[in-house]
């Protein structure tokens, strides 16, 4: 029988972990004009960074894509592609990031890695809508590489008074 100590931690863990998934899936469809299409910028990829702090927001991250990809125009290819993209490219960011000690350049590893991977999303807007794959990807990763340093920016900032390590 598991103590009681051990079940409160289970209980806030996964509070933590809902809290994640829903403002990852909130900011999105909030700011869905921007999340979505050959032009996007979506600001919830921020949240990526949660990732480098403990490794249950690679789940959380993950399943907030999912979900909101779900409502996307391409769900057919953004809910496995987007939502497979995003688990290799956290869990390969967080091995590099082990290899750094300043949080700037762990951020900068993860947001250079993010923008760099938005390959997938332009085969995948390739192949669903017949858009030139170079522009489409120029264009996604100059908007993955803009939340990403804007998300940055936020984080650095919300981490000097939320501890995400706990």
């Amino acid at each position: 029988m598991q103590t009681t100590s051990t079940t409160h931690r289970s209980i806030v863990s996964l509070a933590k972990t809902a809290m994640i998934t829903s403002i990852y899936v909130v900011m999105t469809l909030m700011l869905s004009p921007l999340s979505f299409g050959v032009v996007q910028v979506r600001f919830s990829e921020m949240l990526n960074y949660t990732a480098l702090f403990n490794r249950r927001y690679v789940w959380a991250v993950t399943l907030g894509v999912f979900l909101a990809n779900l409502t996307s125009p391409t769900a057919l290819l953004d809910v496995p592609i987007g939502t497979l993209g995003t688990l290799v490219f956290i869990i390969i960011s967080r091995w590099l990031a082990k290899l750094v000690q300043p949080k700037w350049a762990k951020f900068t590893i993860m947001g250079i890695l993010f923008a760099l991977s938005m390959f997938t999303i332009a085969g995948e807007l390739t192949i669903l809508t017949k858009v030139p794959f170079w522009p489409t990807y120029a264009t996604i990763a100059l908007g993955e590489a803009i939340s990403m340093a804007v998300g940055g920016v936020v984080m650095m900032i919300l981490t000097r008074f939320v501890d995400l390590d706990k």
